[in-house]
């Protein structure tokens, strides 16, 4: 079968993860760099011993590249996306998908139509407390699903010096970006633990930071015109249950940043806080009694990594301290399944909460199999609509408004199920 021959668009910080899982995974054949800036490309070149190629457009026309990974601008995704479906390339995209509802649905139709793979890089999917939720969901244990909360606390101040070296004198016009427009790590998170549940309704508030109107504000501060520097959604999803999605851009806090705060079903809930993570389920029925009917149990040492649980055991303050200044640790947790990845992979530097790893070999599999990947294009509007949905409400103070869905996948497509991205036996 073909190999992966694969071009990475954007040579940032980020990108750098990703090169080498690329170069080192089994089903790739080979990789190129490209940046509008050609010495990051060539330092990337000679980091990685991967080859070169000038622009986005040679990539497209090149008869041997088969596949593109996205790692430009946020604003840039759909775009690229779109022009290289329609020059016959596999798509891997880092989120959000897309900007618009039109442009998202364009995609979907895109691939339906040519069966090229599509997959975002999300993150939350892969973190270790969505794979619990989702375990204790699909298995029953949760009951039916009642309320969630999730967020992506991300203060963008840490971020300036980064929006100056890439957007240069006119970074405040990035810097500015919805952050609605992004909300695939938080509602990743909790659609990603009840496959084909989906947002029917949301209701949104913004807050308009005044110590930052030269960043956010309705007057041209932004490229969107965007006055918010945090906002908050209610959804009202499909299944009956309620979830609170919170996008927060400016608030004191660093870590961590993506987490589900509490998963809650009619039998079980999950929650979390800061380091510790518990879940709690009702005896059955007939050994309940008026007292001690819910068995509580703490299950941190499932859902971090050992370096951070052994801290937690010693010196608990010490622990907490580390994880508020760390954004996000590297290695995976129990709970991750890292018997399923390729062992090349071993080894490898790895990224948000262990996470990058599964992101690229899911893409790899799913291309080499003809797959779809767990965060196709049909999972990845759902996780990035209702956001684009929600800023509009923010703006409207509140007001309710539908939701439009794409619908679930073709029903002849199989899902990859690889185990531990469903649950433990491949749901």
């Amino acid at each position: 079968m073909e190999k992966l021959k694969i071009a990475i668009i954007g040579c940032g910080a980020f990108a750098k993860f990703f090169v080498p899982l690329f170069k080192l995974h089994p089903y790739t054949e080979k990789v190129w760099v490209c940046d509008l800036d050609s010495s990051k490309a060539a330092d990337f070149s000679k980091e990685f011993q991967v080859e070169t190629i000038a622009t986005f457009e040679d990539v497209l026309k090149s008869k041997e590249i088969n596949a593109v990974g996205i790692f430009t601008q946020r604003q840039l995704h759909a775009p690229m996306t779109l022009a290289a479906l329609r020059a016959g390339k596999h798509v891997y995209s880092a989120v959000p998908t897309g900007l618009s509802v039109e442009e998202i649905a364009e995609i979907a139709d895109v691939v339906r139509s040519t069966g090229l793979t599509f997959a975002t890089g999300e993150t939350g999917f892969y973190r270790s407390c969505s794979i619990f939720c989702r375990e204790k969901y699909m298995s029953g244990q949760m009951g039916d699903f009642v309320y969630a909360e999730a967020q992506y606390n991300h203060d963008m101040r840490n971020m300036w010096g980064s929006y100056q070296r890439s957007g240069g004198p006119d970074w405040k016009k990035v810097a500015g970006f919805p952050p609605m427009y992004y909300p695939t790590h938080s509602t990743s998170m909790v659609l990603g633990c009840m496959p084909g549940v989906y947002v029917k309704r949301v209701s949104a508030f913004g807050y308009e930071d005044p110590h930052r109107a030269d960043v956010y504000g309705r007057d041209g501060q932004n490229l969107w015109n965007n006055p918010f520097s945090n906002t908050d959604m209610l959804c009202h999803l499909s299944n009956g249950g309620t979830a609170r999605i919170s996008e927060l851009r400016s608030v004191g806090w660093h870590a961590p940043e993506s987490y589900i705060q509490r998963f809650a079903g009619t039998e079980g809930t999950y929650e979390f806080s800061v380091a510790h993570h518990y879940f709690a389920k009702w005896k059955p029925y007939e050994d309940r009694e008026a007292r001690n009917s819910v068995i509580m149990t703490e299950v941190t040492d499932q859902l971090l990594p050992e370096s951070i649980t052994k801290l937690l055991r010693e010196d608990n303050a010490a622990a907490i301290q580390a994880i508020a200044e760390v954004a996000g640790f590297r290695e995976t947790s129990p709970i991750q399944p890292t018997h399923r990845l390729p062992e090349s992979f071993h080894g490898l530097p790895n990224g948000h909460n262990g996470c990058h790893h599964f992101m690229v070999d899911d893409f790899c599999k799913a291309f080499y199999t003809g797959k779809l990947a767990p965060c196709n294009i049909w999972q990845s509007a759902r996780f990035n609509i209702p956001g684009l949905i929600a800023h509009q409400s923010a703006l409207r103070d509140g007001e309710c408004m539908d939701v439009p869905d794409l619908g679930d996948p073709p029903a002849n497509w199989d899902l990859l199920l690889p185990d531990g991205v469903y649950g433990t036996n491949g749901i």
